[in-house]
C-alpha cells in the first residue's frame, strides 16, 4: 500500500491497517516488543497520550470510549473514529497546535508528522505481539528514519525512544526504522 501525503487519508490508511491488527488480536495478554509492554499496552499508550497533546495543544477534547482494560478494540475504535474525524473536519485547515518545545504548527502537519507516524510504528508492536503480518510501508519507513536520523539526539534526549538497536549495513527500511527507535527487528513471541 503506497501512503498518502494527505494527514488525513494517511491517518485512515495507517489507523485502519492498526485497526485490522486490533480486531485480529486474540491474546491481549501477548508480550510485546517493547519492554514490560503487552498487546493491550500498545493500544493503551495510543489512545491515552494523544487526547492530553490535542487538548493541550489545540483546545479539542476527543470523545471517550471505554477503557482499554475494559474493551481494547473500542477503545481502539473511538479514539480513532475521533482523530479522523477531527482531520476531515474543514475547520481543522484554520487551526494550530501549540506546543512549548514544537512552537505553533498547523494542525493537521502535527497530527500527522507526531500522532499517525506513532500509529504506524506500533502497528509493527502490536502485530509482531500478535503473530500478524507486521509488514509495514517501506516508503514511509524510509521517509520517517531519514528524518529522525537528522535529529537524532534531540529525538534520545525525549526519552521517547530507547537505545538504537544495531542492524545491518545492508538493512531494509523498516529494519532501519525499528533498530533506529529502539527495536529489535528480529524480536519474536516467546
Amino acid at each position: 500500500m503506497v501512503l498518502s501525503d494527505s494527514p488525513a487519508e494517511r491517518h485512515r490508511q495507517v489507523a485502519g491497517l492498526f485497526t485490522d491488527r486490533v480486531r485480529g488480536t486474540r491474546s491481549w495478554d501477548a508480550p510485546a516488543p517493547v519492554a514490560g509492554w503487552t498487546a493491550r499496552d500498545v493500544v493503551r499508550h495510543l489512545t491515552e497520550w494523544f487526547p492530553g497533546f490535542l487538548a493541550s495543544g489545540a483546545g479539542i477534547d476527543l470523545p471517550k470510549g471505554p477503557s482499554v482494560d475494559e474493551d481494547p478494540v473500542a477503545a481502539w475504535q473511538i479514539h480513532a473514529d475521533a482523530v479522523q474525524a477531527v482531520l476531515d473536519d474543514p475547520e481543522t485547515a484554520h487551526r494550530h497546535l501549540t506546543n512549548p518545545h514544537l512552537g505553533s504548527l498547523p494542525l493537521a502537519a502535527a497530527i500527522d508528522r507526531f500522532y499517525t507516524s506513532d500509529v504506524f510504528m506500533h502497528t509493527w508492536d502490536l502485530s509482531r505481539a500478535t503473530g500478524q503480518d507486521d509488514t509495514l510501508d517501506p516508503e514511509f519507513c524510509a521517509e520517517l528514519v531519514g528524518g529522525m536520523e537528522q535529529m537524532e539526539e534531540v529525538i534520545r534526549s525525549s526519552g521517547q525512544y530507547g537505545p538504537r538497536v544495531a542492524v545491518p549495513e545492508d538493512a531494509d527500511a523498516q529494519t532501519r526504522l525499528l533498530g533506529f527507535i529502539g527495536r529489535d527487528p528480529f524480536w519474536s513471541r516467546p
